[in-house]
């Protein structure tokens, strides 16, 4: 868990730099002021969880066994990325409004990841 965790925060905190450059010099002259708008925040929440993930990880090397609630942690982080930053990305490159309401499950999950992670803090010794 530890190096798929570690993995995917650097791999989505890559992309995140890269996304948000894409979306400063790239996109600038082909998308609207909102449209970039909605890019950008899932590029922020994407390196944001990016962070996370690797918090997950190190909080893992703490214990030989790994605790069920961190590991949920990072795998809700995970899909939160993919469903929120994923659907934002989307959203805003193609217009297609009804990936908006697919949003809200992404924020689902790292609200989930987020709650585990604090249970986890709260069960540690």
């Amino acid at each position: 868990m530890v190096r798929i965790f570690f993995m995917f925060g650097a791999i989505f905190g890559a992309l995140s730099v890269g996304a948000g450059a894409f979306a400063s010099h790239a996109l600038k002259e082909k998308l609207t002021e909102k449209a970039i708008a909605i890019f950008e925040v899932g590029a922020r929440y994407q390196m944001y969880h990016a962070l996370a993930l690797l918090l997950v990880g190190l909080l893992l090397t703490r214990f030989e066994k790994p605790m069920p609630f961190l590991v949920t942690s990072g795998w809700a982080f995970i899909l939160g990325v993919i469903i929120f930053s994923g659907s934002l990305y989307a959203l805003s490159l193609t217009g297609i409004k009804w990936l908006g309401a697919i949003t809200p499950l992404g924020g689902a999950a790292f609200i989930v990841g987020w709650s585990c992670l604090a249970i986890a803090a709260w069960a540690m010794k």
